[in-house]
């Protein structure tokens, strides 16, 4: 029984039902709108592609990576489902990788 039961998770995990779906309401979720954080990095990208700020753009690059960063920490702790978790994961560590 206990085998049958390891298969049947096994099976789970590697669905990408499992990977997508918001796991209290069941639907799936790939994006969703931004929160606040990932509203302030969007705009500070902005910002920074247009040149608009160009005598700041140190600044804002600072902004805008912290802002990222708390994104991957909200996403990684209270993401809908695992892939949001992951994703929040990756980023994470890429731009924790990036800032050393």
């Amino acid at each position: 029984m206990a085998e049958v039961s390891s298969h049947r998770a096994a099976r789970r995990v590697f669905s990408l039902g499992w990977w997508l779906r918001d796991g209290s309401s069941g639907r799936l979720v790939l994006a969703q709108w931004p929160n606040a954080a990932l509203w302030v990095w969007i705009a500070a990208l902005l910002l920074t592609w247009t040149g608009l700020l160009a005598s700041h753009s140190a600044a804002l690059s600072g902004v805008g990576r912290g802002a990222l960063i708390v994104w991957a920490l909200e996403e990684l702790v209270r993401g809908v489902n695992p892939f949001r978790r992951v994703l929040g994961a990756v980023v994470l560590a890429v731009e924790l990788a990036i800032f050393v």
